[in-house]
């Protein structure tokens, strides 16, 4: 465990504790898809369901946030409730940690801000949504998820990156940075909503061990990237790309003539275009998030065989 010089700051919870001390699998889930992805109630609702299906996999997950002046690994039913009706919560990428501790706030970590704590406690396999990236019409406006994948060794497993954003761009941004991009049993790059882009993915794997035996390699030639596995949403759920695409230009536009920028451009992009699908988008984003809390399951257990089989 690398929690010593740390500890002031990071609390496990008793599960997650016993399975990092006895290397049992382990999933990651962010929490800003709670605080600030998901309208109540679907947002309690979606962290429940998460957590149960990594939980089918015989996987432990372990909700990231932060509470009370700690980053909090593996939250409590109480402690979930809490941050779902949090108001005032705050979004906590790497730059934010100092202050949100300091000062005390309730905050849901971003992707690079769950890449962070995971890393830090030794979690290797962590589950989201989709990502951040390059913006569109923004070139400069680049999501802190593209670094800290660059240098955070943990197996993320997405349904690509946020439609809303540049997908090409963002895609040769993880090419610059090094970072693999694994296709779950597909050759496509998957656009969130959609299940493609019509942008290819360099590597492709058919099984959860196959990711696993990718992810040790990377590492033991001493590679410090992440590995971004993507995977489509499941194809009932799925949008077609045209009906996304058109929800996302008006929202975009929207947006410009409200002036909206910077960190609140997400959650309003994403909450008018489940307006603008009349709410299935919506429906598209809560399966995809499932989907990858149980693949997500499958990795970490196959990443936890080895050395449970050692240990035998």
């Amino acid at each position: 465990m690398k929690l010593a010089p740390k500890a002031r700051y990071y609390t496990l919870g008793p599960e997650v504790a016993r399975a990092i001390q006895q290397g049992l699998p382990i999933v990651a889930l962010e929490s800003t898809v709670i605080t600030h992805g998901l309208p109540r109630p679907q947002n309690l609702d979606l962290a429940r369901q998460m957590e149960t299906e990594v939980r089918a996999q015989a996987a432990i997950p372990a909700t990231i946030a932060l509470l009370d002046q700690k980053v909090h690994v593996g939250l409590t039913e109480t402690e979930l409730e809490r941050l779902a009706n949090e108001p005032a919560a705050r979004k906590v990428s790497r730059r934010d940690f100092g202050a949100a501790l300091a000062q005390g706030a309730v905050g849901g970590t971003t992707v690079a801000g769950t890449l962070i704590a995971a890393h830090m406690v030794g979690i290797k396999v962590f589950a989201t949504g989709g990502i951040g990236g390059v913006h569109r019409d923004a070139p400069f406006d680049i999501s802190a998820d593209l670094p800290e994948l660059a240098r955070t060794p943990v197996i993320v497993v997405c349904a690509g990156a946020k439609a809303i954003l540049d997908l090409p761009s963002t895609l040769e941004y993880l090419e610059t940075a090094g970072v693999p991009v694994i296709g779950y049993g597909t050759r496509d790059f998957p656009a969130f909503y959609s299940r493609c882009s019509g942008l290819s993915v360099p590597i492709t794997a058919q099984t959860p061990a196959e990711i696993a035996e990718i992810a040790r390699a990377h590492w033991a030639v001493g590679l410090q990237s992440a590995l971004l596995v993507v995977q489509p949403p499941p194809e009932a759920d799925a949008l077609p790309a045209e009906i996304v695409e058109a929800a996302i230009e008006k929202a975009l536009a929207e947006a410009k003539a409200q002036n909206i920028h910077g960190a609140a451009t997400t959650p309003f992009l994403l909450s008018r275009v489940s307006t603008l699908t009349e709410g299935a988008s919506l429906k598209s984003n809560l399966a995809l998030l499932r989907n990858n809390a149980r693949l997500a399951g499958q990795i970490a257990r196959e990443m936890a065989t080895p050395r449970r089989q050692q240990e035998a």
